[in-house]
């Protein structure tokens, strides 16, 4: 009996052991690799696994030798306003009469808190006796009909789709009824929507295309948010679906010139052109590869090989060398990786990257035949983190009218912000609703920034 005893506490003891090695393995896992595996964010990792102790340690802040770029003074001449403080004549100390020594200016920035303002706008009437129609005055001030003027408008927009401000906090700060806000939204979305039939129409004409997706919420439903973009064009496509239906939606059925630089999710095979698959997500299928079988000799050999070529292919358009020296290092990175995928393997893990470079070959290596094309979808990946946050803020669309709404006017913005050269994308939204006020048939694809004509591209040299 005594035996028995001993052999159940035995038994807890082994598996409680048991429990607390896989607990640990789980936490030394998140501390090193992060939450995430390969795909947690830089941020979200303590530090790299070549990081010395010197780099752990260092302080953070800008270089020793960095010119700061802190606050600068500034004189009469470009002041707003000049504040003079009279000093009291006599010294606070002995009481003694004290002398003039001139003034100690001081540079200080304020900032005077929104505040909205009620206004009547008269706008006069008037009545032609010859034809008997009634005429009225437009204003630029404010839509016809609407209760919030351009400006304000603009302001809402770059608080809401710029910064990310729910806009129940636009509502607090402002003193709008989120009723008016959000009809507002919607009539604007509305009247602008041409707009971006323009944009898209201006994305296929464009020689390098990137298109990316992630989760998004609308009503309380799963569905994604897309954004396909260019460095002069953004267009975003907020939907209950993550079928093909929508990017060929935006890519029409003809056949287009040029490259779309995507991940290989299976939802882009029937886009009509050139596709140039993401190698920074090769890259961490090849180091998850080497974290979960790193102790196999033939594993580690390969992704020792494999990994550090597709980082070269990565880097090197960014570097400061010549056409020629590009494209006869490309070549050299091509052929290092086509002579390494076709190399015989027996782990499986092995043969699965290989399938991949091997089946999708026409896809993995534009990037070396045109300098134009990356050879990862970073651009799409960049512009898609602020829609990353403002899901984690507001949890998504609450209708699908918002959604739209949200698709129209975060399109024509963040278009607008890459192509006004630096100018203020709310005064641009303010004078485009102010003309649109006066002529509501106004051409509003005019009204679009300029797409300048992109730089000639670049071939492989002799």
């Amino acid at each position: 009996m005594q035996c028995f005893e001993k052999q159940v506490k035995i038994d807890k003891i082994e598996a409680e052991n048991l429990r607390l090695k896989a607990s640990l393995a789980r936490f030394e896992k998140k501390a090193k690799d992060g939450y995430f595996g390969s795909g947690t964010p830089s941020s979200k990792k303590p530090f790299k696994e070549n990081a010395t102790a010197e780099v752990k340690n260092k302080n953070g802040g800008a270089k020793k030798g960095h010119v700061g770029l802190g606050r600068k003074s500034y004189d009469h001449n470009n002041a707003d306003q000049v504040i003079h403080v009279p000093l009291e004549g006599k010294c606070p100390n002995c009481g003694g009469k004290l002398q003039n020594k001139g003034t100690l200016n001081r540079s200080i920035i304020d900032l005077k808190p929104p505040k909205t303002e009620k206004i009547i706008v008269e706008c006069e009437k008037g009545y032609c006796p010859s034809c008997k129609t009634s005429v009225k005055a437009n204003t630029d001030i404010a839509l016809p009909h609407s209760q919030i003027s351009n400006s304000a408008l603009s302001h809402v927009m770059n608080l809401h789709y710029e910064h990310g401000m729910p806009l129940s906090r636009v509502e607090a700060l402002l003193g709008i009824n989120h009723g008016t806000l959000f009809g507002s939204l919607h009539r604007v979305a509305d009247i602008l929507a041409p707009m971006v039939k323009a944009l898209i129409l201006q994305y296929r004409q464009e020689k390098v295309r990137h298109a990316d997706e992630t989760g998004w919420r609308t009503d309380g439903y799963s569905g994604y948010g897309w954004l396909f973009c260019t460095n002069r064009t953004s267009i975003f496509r907020f939907a209950d679906t993550r079928s093909a239906k929508v990017p060929e939606e935006i890519f029409g059925k003809n056949v287009l010139d040029g490259f779309l630089v995507v991940d290989r999710y299976a939802g882009y095979n029937s886009i009509k052109t050139k596709r140039q698959y993401c190698y920074s997500h090769l890259l961490r299928a090849v180091e998850d590869l080497e974290k979960e079988f790193g102790d196999v000799p033939e594993v580690l050999n390969f992704t020792n090989a494999l990994a550090p070529l597709l980082a070269q292919a990565i880097k090197l358009r960014a570097l400061a060398i010549s056409d020629k020296k590009f494209y006869r290092e490309a070549q050299r990175i091509k052929r290092k990786i086509k002579k390494i995928i076709k190399s015989p393997s027996q782990h499986l893990g092995i043969k699965d990257i290989q399938r991949i470079f091997l089946e999708k070959t026409k896809h993995l290596y534009h990037w070396a035949n045109d300098r134009d094309v990356p050879a990862e979808n970073n651009r799409a990946e960049r512009e898609l983190r602020p829609t990353v946050v403002a899901r984690k803020v507001s949890f998504g669309s609450q209708s699908t009218r918002g959604a739209k709404t949200r698709s129209t006017l975060m399109s024509i913005w963040h278009t607008v912000k890459k192509r006004n050269n630096g100018q203020s994308v709310s005064d641009w939204m303010t004078t485009v609703l102010g003309k649109i006020s006066i002529d509501p048939k106004i051409n509003l694809a005019s009204l679009i920034p300029r797409l300048h004509a992109p730089p000639a591209p670049t071939t492989p040299e002799n």
